[in-house]
């Protein structure tokens, strides 16, 4: 868990990199997401270059796809991906590397980012995934944000009717979005109760950010029976410098020369620390 731990901050650097390269990135919430997408890629699901056209292979779909230099730093660390085309090429005219993800890409299920549609599609391959009699596991992440959009929750009385108990979902939930606080914003009271109350089996993660955690949580959502699980992962927006930690104008936002240096100090210090 401790090398997956340092890998999540060698892959915010990839991340900023990818950022900087295309001039523009939602970096915030790219840095808030990095360890549960370490965890499930590195970690949990059955996925990889080798089996990604096997019809038994786990499925993600990354429902908030605006943090998709994340993903994409993340994919191409497991080898979907070429990293130094990726930096090179992201947002550039005519690449396919653009700023939602793309399924042209391997080892993409969904072009996403259009927000409340992830859990939605993931309800149907989960579904496909019980008539079928395939072993795979279903996984989505969302923005806390994002779970203003009524589609989340068709998507969430769909999963719990169907019982469909090899659905995963995951709340990125860093209380912060383009607007500012969720709670102002769109308030969701709490998450916890709200999903329970739907039919969910529901883990609160305490600190959304630490890996051995995360993986708890997954691998008990891997034991329920009867009824998918939501996840709730308490994450720091911006996290891994104190540049950006819990500050919603980094929603989306390029690092000056000075806050490049600064950030990259503090992914060093936090991962010579661990």
């Amino acid at each position: 868990m401790n090398e997956l731990s340092k890998l999540a901050y060698d892959l915010r650097k990839d991340t900023v990199d990818i950022i900087v390269s295309g001039k523009g990135g939602h970096i915030g919430g790219d840095m808030s997401v990095m360890e549960i997408l370490v965890a499930l890629y590195f970690e949990q699901m059955n996925i990889s270059p080798e089996n990604q056209d096997d019809e038994n292979r786990d499925r993600f779909i990354l429902s908030k796809g605006h943090s998709v230099e994340s993903y994409y730093a993340v994919l191409a660390a497991k080898g979907f991906l070429d990293k130094e085309e990726l930096i090179k090429n992201f947002s550039k005219f005519g690449s396919p590397y653009i700023g939602h993800p793309n399924n042209k890409l391997p080892g993409i299920e969904m072009n996403s980012g259009s927000l409340g549609h992830g859990l939605s599609v993931c309800v149907g391959m989960a579904l496909a995934g019980k008539m079928d009699k395939k072993s795979y596991r279903v996984y989505t992440v969302m923005g806390d944000g994002e779970l203003a959009e009524g589609s989340v929750w068709e998507g969430a009385m769909a999963a719990s009717h169907y019982q469909l108990d090899n659905l995963c979902g995951v709340v990125d939930r860093n209380r912060l979005q383009i607007s500012g606080d969720t709670e102002k914003v769109m308030g969701h009271d709490d998450l916890h109760e709200r999903f329970g109350s739907f039919g969910w089996h529901v883990i609160d993660v305490a600190d959304g950010n630490d890996i051995e955690q995360l993986n708890a949580a997954f691998n008990e959502a891997k034991t329920v029976k009867g009824k998918p699980t939501m996840v709730i992962a308490n994450t720091v927006k911006g996290k891994g410098s104190e540049v950006m930690e819990n500050k919603a104008n980094w929603h989306h936002k390029v690092p000056t020369s000075e806050e490049l240096t600064q950030i990259y100090k503090d992914f060093a210090t936090r991962k010579e620390a661990l």
